[in-house]
């Protein structure tokens, strides 16, 4: 198990931080079970535990701990074999439409399982769990569980239920899944805890928290400078949503000869993994100063850490690119998308793994990240940015 096998000092920190959150659910609730936030409890196992906080990526996975994805689920114990929600594909439901039950969920298992290794891949995972935090009156329980992939070979027991619903099952695990929300759900056995914690919840936690000391204080405490951490992503980060396809002609897609395809450009001899990201000229537009200058170097973190030498290049600044000009394409055709040399990326392709466009954050005039972002994503950014 992953929590046990951190240091007693973290796991006691963590099982703390429930606890005391735990104490205030009447601030929002007047139930017996302790009331917790997911956010809140994603927060929390990031901060003891010092994991990477992936709640705000668009991947299967809520935070990175020492190699495994770790998904944070929060929710009622009830019987300890509840249906929780593990994924949605509102923006797919073109895939699977008009198909027979089995056919819907043959396909529904294979985007949940390409989007599992996705986030493997991209933030170079070696496997993946789901850990839970279920609430009952006055305790707080913590589960462990692998996040397995469907076996799509064994799916069995395929059944439709009030033309809304279809259950079925694998070799592992059972599963339901909602036509109408597009939303897949999983039964999670949560009958035998890892930790059971007792929770005291306060009867009036306005007045305790109005006379906890650090709440309380005649005086200010004194302003430190915080050092700054140019490649922390914070609420405050400038960014900016980039596409990974192109709109001109008929039908959205990835261009056969240029962008993530450049490789394949005619003309000169080019490196296999030779792309570039396009900067659409508006970008420049309504964010002037976000980038550099054509051909300054900067440099651009990728979602597993590694560092790139990137800059704008072209004419109008509309390719960003790494330099080499191969390394951006050996981390995002060959690690990411999974493809082999000279073979073509297809907008189809990244609808079964669900991105279209990335995120780039500013944290200084040298220092950038990236990340994917969902369908949908940069649409939403153009719409935004030109109506604000």
């Amino acid at each position: 198990m992953l929590i046990t096998k951190q240091t007693r000092d973290k796991q006691l920190t963590y099982y703390r931080m429930l606890k005391s959150t735990g104490s205030l659910s009447k601030l929002f609730s007047e139930s017996l079970s302790p009331y917790l936030v997911s956010r809140n409890v994603e927060n929390a196992y990031c901060e003891a535990f010092e994991a990477d906080n992936l709640g705000r990526a668009d991947c299967s996975a809520d935070a990175a701990l020492q190699g495994v994805g770790v998904g944070i689920k929060t929710f009622l114990h009830g019987n300890g074999r509840t249906l929780q929600k593990i994924a949605e594909f509102n923006k797919d439901s073109d895939l699977y439409r008009n198909k027979s039950p089995k056919d819907l969920i043959e396909t529904v298992a294979t985007l949940r399982n390409e989007r599992i290794e996705l986030t493997k891949r991209t933030y170079e995972l070696d496997s993946m769990i789901y850990h839970c935090v279920t609430r009952g009156p006055g305790k707080i329980y913590v589960f462990e569980s692998p996040m397995d992939l469907i076996d799509i070979s064994y799916i069995k027991n395929v059944k439709v239920s009030n033309k809304n619903t279809i259950t079925f099952e694998d070799n592992r695990n059972e599963y339901s899944f909602n036509i109408t929300k597009s939303t897949l759900y999983k039964r999670f056995h949560t009958e035998n805890p890892l930790v059971e914690i007792d929770v005291k919840i306060l009867s009036n936690p306005y007045l305790a928290l109005a006379t906890m000391k650090d709440f309380n204080q005649e005086t200010l405490p004194v302003k430190e400078e915080a050092i700054p951490l140019p490649l922390e992503v914070t609420d405050h980060a400038e960014s900016i949503v980039l596409p990974l396809f192109s709109d001109r002609g008929s039908k959205r897609h990835v261009p056969e000869k240029s962008g993530l395809n450049q490789w394949n450009a005619s003309g000169r001899a080019r490196n296999a993994n030779e792309i570039y990201i396009p900067v659409p000229s508006w970008i420049h537009k309504e964010f002037a100063g976000f980038f550099p200058p054509r051909d300054q170097s900067f440099q651009l973190r990728l979602p597993d850490k590694g560092l790139l030498s990137a800059k704008l290049c072209q004419e109008n600044r509309k390719a960003l690119m790494s330099n080499p000009n191969s390394a951006l394409g050996e981390w995002l055709l060959r690690q990411v998308m999974n493809l082999g040399e000279k073979e073509l990326l297809t907008y189809a392709q990244l609808k079964v793994l669900g991105i279209d466009s990335v995120v780039v954050y500013k944290h200084s005039e040298s220092h950038y990240s990236i990340d994917f972002c969902e369908i949908g994503s940069y649409d939403h950014f153009e719409s935004e940015s030109k109506n604000s």
